[in-house]
């Protein structure tokens, strides 16, 4: 009788049906509602600034790996997530040479220095745009609907808070205006319905858990319900969530994998930090919005979040060091 061997490795097994590129295409599928939208709203301006990041992100990591003799891996369509999430970032005015820019310096600086994909301590798209808007924040505070400049709906309330100037004394848009998109501002602050689409996709489909995005945006809320832009309780939470670039920060952002907490109690914390700076900023702060700070320091807290959050494993031996 026939006898078959069979190696088995040690345990544990693990068996997952994601890999790289499947969560990368269903990023970009969650992303297509706020890519629809922005294209309706801010015509061919949001197409070429797409197009120029995508390829600026993908472009500068097939030439980096070709030149430090590296496997190219543009086909895992990280790169062009991350082009993607940087235009959502600027302004439908910029000129294209801005999204050229930032999209070699997330790659480049920010990703592949540092060992690529799940190296990087911080989110390429939002480093990318930190720089951006110290080098050239006159193109990237330049907001336009319709061919008209405009202020952010954040950049109005920010104004209403001190000395309004000519540029902001139009009122707030109305909420069905955010929930729409028919604002000024970035193309991922466009349809907040949009987003929210898209978010619903990623959580059906497990990409992203429930706990950083519900702490954020909760902590948010919560925060300038209590405190508001005119005194304690003197604030609508609701306009505040869904203004600006909360709802893009919270599902596709700060849920990225490499800068983002392992353990639960680790995620709740980075989305209640999140919550907390941004809502510092955003009230008391000279700029109208803080989630992309908040995320790219709270990654930075990251590694001593899944330390110090790490549960202990059961029959562990105390080290007498």
């Amino acid at each position: 009788m026939e006898q078959t061997m069979y190696t088995v490795s040690s345990s544990p097994h693990i068996r997952a049906d994601h890999t790289i590129d499947s969560i990368m295409k269903d990023v970009i599928i969650a992303l297509l509602p706020a890519v629809i939208m922005s294209l309706y709203i801010f015509k061919w301006e949001a197409l070429w600034v797409m197009i120029f990041s995508i390829l600026s992100c993908v472009g500068s990591e097939a030439l980096w790996q070709k030149l430090t003799k590296n496997p190219i891996t543009i086909d895992d369509y990280s790169a062009v997530v991350t082009g993607l999430l940087l235009a959502f970032n600027l302004p439908a005015s910029v000129p294209l040479w801005i999204p050229i820019i930032g999209g070699a310096f997330a790659i480049v600086i920010v990703k592949q220095i540092f060992g690529g994909l799940g190296q990087n301590f911080m989110n390429p798209a939002l480093a990318a745009r930190a720089i951006l808007l110290a080098s050239w924040p006159s193109h990237m505070t330049n907001w336009t609907l319709d061919g008209v400049t405009t202020a952010t709906p954040l950049g109005i309330l920010k104004a209403g808070m001190g000395e309004v100037s000519a540029a902001t004394l139009a009122a707030p848009p109305a909420f069905s205006q955010l929930l729409i998109g028919n604002i000024g501002g970035c193309l991922g602050e466009t349809s907040a319905i949009a987003l929210l689409i898209g978010a619903a996709y990623l959580l059906y489909k497990r990409i992203i858990h429930w706990r950083i995005p519900a702490s954020f945006i909760g902590t948010v809320f919560i925060l300038t319900w209590i405190f508001g832009r005119n005194g304690m309780f003197q604030a609508n939470p609701f306009y505040e969530i869904f203004t600006g670039g909360l709802l893009l920060g919270a599902f596709f952002m700060a849920t990225d994998y490499t800068t983002s907490p392992v353990t639960p109690l680790g995620q709740w914390i980075m989305g209640i930090g999140c919550g907390l700076i941004t809502t510092l900023i955003r009230l008391f702060g000279g700029y109208p919005e803080g989630v992309s700070y908040s995320i790219l320091l709270m990654n930075l807290a990251v590694p001593l979040l899944d330390r110090y959050t790490h549960p202990k494993v059961f029959g562990e031996v105390k080290s007498n060091e």
